[in-house]
């Protein structure tokens, strides 16, 4: 395998700077948001499409249950923003639903995700202006709006609001109130508690492709910063933690090994591990707190049969 070249300067490069600094920690962790290059994006979308993680099949039955419900939220000739775009195949499902919206601005980090998704979403509404923004929707930036007029609708679907730490959290709800304006509304997924047993599953599936999902990160270390993972010699886990009422995601050292990643060492003892992701779970009460921390209040609540996935509309206060 070929591999970047070792002088990658950590300080100018963000990636570097992150693994860098995640690994140098007493508590080994890597930001979740590096997990999604092109092929992990990939194998995000086969996660969702495995028996054990039911939190696709469940949101995608409260988009099309409550069709009606949501297209009242959302009023007439919106402009539909999202933060994550990834595939964008729940998106379809809300735009096919709406009174003539406007306008389409997929956030994402994954350049090749992001053009796929714009591609398709344009082709498949034509009246749409489709306006792509490559960034982290944590990042300060402008939305673009051209010259189209219309009230702003943000959609974060998806946990990905639970893999937020409160701070996180907060600032990207905040990102949303100046995005949206203060008429402005949103939509947010939230994965509900429930058994411990059925959120594990859900993470650590039979078929393995989350264990490929977690691995491909150390994959992407070495390919883009010249690091020497060897990925047999790490598994992946997912572990429950109490406390903050999360899904923890870790990369297992299996021996004592040492990785060298812009010509820096970093040494692992057996077992220890590299904390990836948190997927924080949420009850009704305890998201209602998080957007009120953020400006929002919320206006909507939408379950599915088996309440185990929650969408919120939420409307500044």
């Amino acid at each position: 395998m070929l591999h970047a070249t070792n002088s990658i300067d950590p300080v100018e490069n963000v990636f570097a700077r992150d693994v860098v600094g995640g690994l140098s920690a007493d508590v080994k962790t890597l930001p979740s948001r590096w997990l999604y290059d092109e092929r992990g994006s990939a194998l995000f979308e086969e996660i969702t499409r495995q028996d054990e993680y039911y939190l696709t099949r469940a949101e995608t039955s409260i988009l099309r249950e409550r069709r009606r419900h949501i297209a009242d939220f959302v009023e007439s000739g919106a402009i539909l923003i999202e933060y994550g775009a990834g595939a964008g195949v729940k998106t379809e499902l809300v735009l096919a639903g709406l009174r003539n919206p406007r306008g389409y601005v997929p956030i994402d980090i994954a350049a090749p995700f992001l053009a796929e998704t714009s591609k398709r979403i344009a082709s498949r509404f034509p009246s749409l202006w489709v306006r792509p923004v490559e960034r982290n929707f944590l990042d300060v930036f402008e939305v673009p709006f051209d010259s189209c007029y219309g009230g702003r609708t943000g959609f974060f679907p998806g946990s990905t609001m639970g893999n937020l730490d409160a701070i996180e959290a907060k600032t990207l709800l905040t990102q949303m109130g100046r995005h949206l304006g203060d008429d402005g509304r949103a939509i947010i997924g939230v994965d509900l508690q429930k058994s411990v047993d059925m959120l594990l599953r859900a993470y650590d599936d039979s078929a393995d492709v989350t264990a490929a999902f977690n691995l491909n990160l150390l994959e992407r270390i070495n390919t883009e910063l010249g690091g020497d993972f060897r990925l047999e010699q790490f598994e992946h886990a997912a572990r429950w933690n109490e406390i903050d009422k999360a899904v923890e995601m870790h990369l297992v050292s299996l021996c004592d090994q040492c990785v060298t990643i812009c010509g820096r060492t970093f040494n692992f003892r057996t077992s220890e591990t590299i904390h990836t992701e948190s997927s924080r779970k949420y009850t009704a009460e305890s998201f209602e707190q998080l957007a009120r921390s953020g400006g929002w209040r919320v206006a909507e609540a939408w379950q599915d049969a088996d309440r185990l996935f929650g969408l919120f509309g939420l409307i500044r206060y």
